[in-house]
């Protein structure tokens, strides 16, 4: 069993590993060649340029201003100086609120730290019951501050009642302010917001399939009917999981051809480069690596076109699923927190996530595996909880050398070692646990993306949960349960049954000592680690080295995350259980919780202001699941006290106990219903009165236009397309044009007749207009005509299919510019292709006519350029 010299050595080394780790990042994070690594938020914001781009050579990788390192540790301040409105504005509600929950927890136990160390560790050091004991039982001089030093049937115990019940009001009325002044803000921030998709969009799922009529027709007749005056427009969801593993790949061809035409732009002097055709370039024909990767991608852009139209053509692609918007909040609001029909396993609605917070990829799940998937994962979950019982076992057993040597005795001559000793039971345990823990939140996450929620903020939240529970049955309960069995197991073997459950009851503050070094390994140098960023540190200048070929490649390497909700949230759960349990069984434990607190509060402020960048806004939705789990600790510390109790024989005292439980559930039910509305559903007053603040014809319009794309699936957006190579001696210009792949948008349209009605699934449009661009794409039968255009300024787009006599369809695509013209056309019967470009002294011509499997090619210009 540790004793306080083993805590003392574990302090000093966490100490001194928190240390040196923000000395590290206080001087790492003044140099130039990490300033992407240390302030990535505001490259993303615009706000910050890289220091490297002046200065000498020297000067862009070393600072070499040597007054700032007088001046290294001003970033603690600055971390202090924005304030919590600031805080929301820049990086969100869900930041802001995240950093409320340790406040929270300093404010918790700040007090009770104060009043445990002055009231209890007296009483339980005039106690006196470890002294005396058998020295065949394992204690420590920690012990001897605890409850486990009371002696049976004292009075003394009435003391730990009371506090347990001062802990608990202090603790349900901080959480009480905190929940009401969470949910205020969640409202008000919603109210501040002028428009956000999801205000006036319903996911809704599981639409029943209707013989001879498409789900995107289904879904438009039934709103109509069902939603008349306040239906606007629809977006099928499809599952285009094959189409994104395509456009990834196509963007790791582009990125090729980016780095080598950067390649060649910077030193025009030099041979075009070159590459092998074989596995990683290593072995191959050698070609001409602008012209290779040009080569792939039109090939590879011939099967993305393939499997576009698949996509959007075949009725296997489009899921019974969709994204249904309305000309109102209000009414969204009806319609996702009412029952849609009669069946309540059909049409079922439910508020749409953010765009951004959308999981498209579980979008193409069946409803009816969901049910399935769920009961499959949580027989996967529980089994995972006692697989891992094994090694925390194990774990646990480091912690307590003296009760191992007692079982296994030939251990003795290396344990006997005083710094081996001292090393082992107090940083060792908490750094293996850790470990142990470090890939779990990735495990928990892919089961819960197997159950098919289809919000990444759902997505966290239940991996969230499930890590909270691991957590409490393994680290919490698994430890205490361990421990015992080890510690205790001589005496156990050595003593009478009747002696059992007062070993037990001594036992379980003795885990105390454990946990301390846990929290000093985790809470102190693991938050310390949290600021250095060492990791990303090492990948990001790894990926500059072998991976980063462009700007484009930089930015992605410098891609700083989030907060990692999935992870932090539980951790942060486990300390408040941890102050709860042993605030009035080993109060010594409460410093260190505090600690943890305030020092964990600084850091994370410091990464949401300079580095986290949250990739959806939840508007502080996770803040009911908090409160409910710091509940569930207070209500395990009751308990655990009572038990405790009853074996120290106080019958008399015990009984007092038994209401606290009953008064923590009450208040738990009056938050419940008090506050968590806010979070569930949108008031109806609220929508109303915001509807009426952006009412009128122009507000219709552009709600039309703002929501027509707002759920689009994000592979089906505008990519960037590579220039034409003009010289191949002297230069290469990029000349990005944005090529959109969009499938149609549904909008309501007049019912005027059967026939209209009928050809209801071939005719849809979609319509974006802004400033100096607007985008036109149709569809219209008969023949199946396309028409897509974009006029802006000095540009126009012309593409459209069009039935010609001489054969079914037609294709024509026009692009006109000053002093560019292109033009491609397809009017012959047997498929012929067309394509040339002419402007003023470049001339280049494309012409492929098929007969018979003939082709011809023909390139005419004045310099011979490639293409």
């Amino acid at each position: 069993m540790a004793n306080l010299g083993d805590i003392g050595v574990s302090a000093l080394i966490n100490i001194l590993g928190a240390f040196a780790f923000l000395l590290a990042f206080a001087l790492l994070r003044i140099q130039p060649i990490n300033d992407r690594v240390y302030f990535p938020k505001w490259y993303i914001n615009g706000g910050r340029t890289s220091p490297r781009n002046n200065g000498y050579f020297v000067g862009k990788f070393v600072n070499l201003n040597f007054k700032t390192y007088l001046t290294f540790l001003n970033w603690m301040p600055q971390a202090l100086r924005m304030t919590e409105s600031q805080i929301i504005d820049h990086a969100g509600l869900d930041s802001a609120v995240f950093l409320r929950i340790y406040l929270l927890g300093f404010k918790i136990f700040g007090p009770i730290a104060v009043v445990a160390l002055l009231v209890l560790i007296p009483v339980n050091v005039s106690g006196g019951t470890l002294f005396f004991l058998s020295k065949e039982l394992v204690v420590s001089d920690i012990d001897k501050l605890s409850i486990s030093n009371i002696p049976s049937k004292s009075i003394k115990f009435f003391a730990h009642i009371s506090m347990e019940y001062l802990f608990t009001f202090w603790t349900c009325y901080m959480l009480y302010k905190e929940y009401e002044r969470v949910a205020s803000m969640r409202l008000k921030y919603l109210a501040s917001q002028q428009r956000r998709a999801e205000q006036f969009t319903v996911l809704v799922k599981n639409v029943p399939y209707a013989s001879g009529r498409s789900i995107s027709d289904s879904v438009e007749i039934y709103f109509k009917k069902n939603h008349p005056d306040h239906y606007l427009c629809h977006q099928a969801v499809y599952n285009a999981n094959k189409f994104r593993k395509l456009v990834r790949k196509r963007e790791r061809l582009q990125n090729w051809l980016d780095y080598n035409q950067l390649k060649f732009e910077r030193h025009p002097e030099k041979k075009r480069p070159t590459s092998k055709k074989g596995f990683l370039g290593l072995w191959g024909k050698k070609v001409d690596s602008i012209d290779y990767y040009r080569e792939q991608l039109t090939e590879f852009d011939k099967k993305l076109t393939m499997e576009r139209q698949r996509v959007l053509k075949d009725p296997k692609y489009i899921m019974p699923a969709a994204f249904v918007s309305f000309n109102s909040r209000w009414g969204a609001s009806v319609c996702a927190q009412t029952t849609q029909s009669k069946n309540p396993t059909l049409w079922l609605t439910n508020w749409a996530p953010e765009p951004r917070d959308v999981y498209w990829k579980n979008l193409a799940i069946p409803f009816v595996s969901l049910t399935i998937r769920k009961l499959v994962i949580s027989l996967l979950v529980f089994a995972l909880v006692f697989f891992y019982m094994i090694p925390i076992a194990f774990v646990q057993s480091l912690a307590n050398l003296d009760g191992l040597e007692k079982v296994a005795p030939f251990l003795r001559p290396v344990i006997e070692l005083k710094f081996v000793k001292s090393f082992l039971q107090g940083f060792l345990p908490g750094l293996a646990l850790k470990i142990f823990l470090y890939i779990l939140p990735s495990v928990l996450m892919a089961m819960s993306k197997i159950e098919g929620h289809v919000a990444i903020s759902v997505l966290e939240r239940r991996t969230a949960a499930k890590y909270y529970y691991f957590m409490l049955v393994n680290v919490f309960l698994g430890s205490i349960a361990t421990g015992t069995a080890f510690e205790q197991l001589d005496s156990f073997l050595h003593q009478s049954p009747t002696q059992i459950p007062r070993t037990i009851g001594v036992s379980i503050p003795m885990k105390a000592t454990f946990f301390i070094t846990y929290i000093m390994v985790d809470g102190w140098a693991g938050i310390a680690g949290e600021i250095l960023r060492l990791k990303p540190l090492v990948i990001f200048h790894l990926k500059n080295m072998f991976v980063v070929k462009t700007e484009r490649d930089r930015e992605k390497a410098m891609d700083p995350h989030g907060v990692e909700f999935p992870e932090t949230l539980p951790s942060l759960q486990l300390y408040f259980l941890l102050g709860l349990v042993y605030a009035v069984v080993t109060p010594i434990l409460l410093p260190f919780v505090v600690i943890f607190f305030g020092f964990a509060y600084f850091v994370y402020r410091h990464q949401i202001i300079n580095v986290y960048n949250q990739q959806y806004e939840s508007v502080a939705a996770f803040w009911p699941h908090v409160h409910t789990r710091i509940i569930a600790s207070l209500l395990i510390s009751q308990l655990l006290l009572m038990g405790l109790l009853s074996t120290k024989k106080a019958a008399n005292s015990t009984p007092f106990l038994a209401v606290l439980p009953i008064l923590t559930l009450t208040f738990h039910k009056y938050c419940k219903n008090r506050f968590e509305p806010a979070f569930r559903k949108y008031p109806l007053e609220e929508a109303v009165e915001k509807d009426a603040e952006e009412g009128g014809p122009e507000h219709d319009l552009s709600l039309k236009s703002y929501l027509s794309d707002a759920y689009l699936h994000p592979i089906f957006r505008s990519f960037e397309e590579v220039g034409l190579v003009e010289d191949p001696e002297t230069k290469v210009e990029k000349k990005p044009t944005h090529h959109i792949i969009t499938p149609p948008a549904s909008q309501p349209s007049s019912e005027s007749t059967p026939k209209a009605e009928a050809e209801l699934s071939n005719i849809q449009k979609y319509e974006f207009e802004a400033p100096g661009n607007a985008y036109h794409y149709e569809v219209a039968p008969p023949g199946n005509a396309y028409h897509y255009q974009v006029e802006s300024p000095g540009n126009a787009y012309n593409y459209g299919p069009e039935t010609h006599s001489n054969g079914p369809n037609g294709y024509h695509y026009e692009v006109e510019a000053p002093g560019n013209t292109y033009h491609y056309g397809d009017e012959s019967p047997g498929n012929a292709y067309s394509y040339a470009a002419e402007s003023p002294g470049n001339a280049y011509h494309y012409d492929v006519e098929q007969h018979s499997s003939l082709y011809s090619y023909a390139d005419a210009s004045h310099h011979n350029y490639r293409y």
